[in-house]
């Protein structure tokens, strides 16, 4: 598809430097333009990351603020630059509270700043929880197709955690084709299981949604898994659970122990960025002293550089990338831009003369 901005900063008039007006886009309007876009917002994530893996973008590590008296709880930081026909530069700001949950309120929280990559100056602030679910959710769903192109396409899908990204990721592997037979559901949280079983049953999917009492059982009973826990350390540790050769999006990073990766054929979304923050495939690299064990990016597959065979699991971790956020940011600003509907806020750049 044609991702080009059509619309956006203007930053020059007859030579002349021009500030871009800035706007804020609340979560509504982020909503409303990506609601029923799923096949759409793929193409742009899978064309953000060819751009990626052809060196047309700038992505520095995640900058982590921790705190000692909430260890559970992070910000983090993700800086970045998107070249192409459209560039952008950017940054997301996200908090993990996993606390929120006991409240009814979601673990994260998220706003996105796009800068005109002419004069540095920021065009626009987006509420970007929802940003941030969909660029995930729309990377698991092209890996999901394209690491099991090589062997029977899944028809039982089963989530271990069923929060807000299980949720999205549903949404979007419906949303750009895929049909099961069987939902599998497991959540340390009775609760939340029985909350995602409703949303499934309510969500116009005509598979059977199956609430499993334990991991392995889940697991075991689907050809592809979705881990989307806020797990901080591996805690499923036996590879003979995926004995069946699944396709698994390890989404969350940190559930699965070395011995399962080593098992597996491994695909990134990065590989210096994964390989590092405890995630499960930077343990591995810490316990053999190599990365042999990771086969290659999912541009590489998308490029058919690196095949994904079907007789062993296929392990998709995606660090997450600040290119995509950007990719799904501008596609979101471009559409209410061209509908006109851009809240701008006059006056926001109060100093814009050198000299005053």
């Amino acid at each position: 598809m044609n991702t080009t901005r059509t619309t956006g900063p203007a930053h020059a008039v007859a030579g002349e430097t021009v500030v871009p007006p800035f706007a804020v886009v609340p979560g509504g309007q982020v909503r409303q333009a990506l609601e029923g876009r799923e096949k759409e917002i793929v193409e742009v994530v899978e064309a953000a990351y060819r751009l990626h893996g052809s060196g047309r973008t700038v992505n520095p590590p995640s900058s982590f603020l921790r705190f000692p008296d909430r260890p559970a709880s992070r910000m983090i930081a993700l800086p970045a630059s998107l070249g192409g026909e459209s560039p952008v530069d950017g940054m997301k700001w996200i908090s993990s509270f996993p606390g929120n949950v006991a409240s009814g309120v979601p673990r994260a929280s998220a706003v996105l700043i796009l800068n005109d990559p002419a004069t540095g100056y920021p065009f626009a602030c987006m509420e970007s929880s929802i940003i941030s679910a969909t660029r995930t959710a729309a990377s698991a769903a092209s890996a999901a197709d394209r690491l099991s192109r090589d062997r029977p396409r899944p028809t039982r899908v089963g989530f271990f955690g069923t929060g807000l990204i299980a949720r999205y990721i549903h949404t979007f592997l419906e949303g750009s084709g895929w049909s099961f037979d069987d939902v599998g559901v497991y959540d340390l949280s009775a609760d939340s299981a029985a909350g995602f079983r409703v949303y499934v049953e309510q969500s116009g999917s005509s598979a059977a949604v199956t609430v499993h009492p334990g991991p392995e059982e889940l697991i075991r009973t689907s050809d592809l898994v979705v881990f989307a826990t806020v797990a901080g350390q591996p805690h499923v540790t036996d590879p003979a659970w995926f004995d069946h050769d699944p396709v698994v999006l390890h989404v969350s990073l940190r559930d699965l122990a070395p011995e399962i990766l080593l098992a597996s054929t491994n695909i990134v979304d990065d590989i210096d960025h994964c390989l590092r923050a405890a995630t499960s495939p930077h343990l591995t690299e810490q316990l053999t002293g190599n990365r042999e064990f990771v086969n290659g990016t999912l541009d590489d597959v998308m490029a058919g550089s690196v095949t994904v065979p079907g007789d062993r699991p296929a392990v998709f971790s995606p660090f997450g990338l600040g290119v995509l956020d950007l990719a799904v940011g501008s596609y979101v600003y471009d559409r209410i831009a061209r509908a006109g509907e851009l809240r701008v806020v006059d006056g926001f750049f109060h100093e814009l003369s050198r000299y005053g």
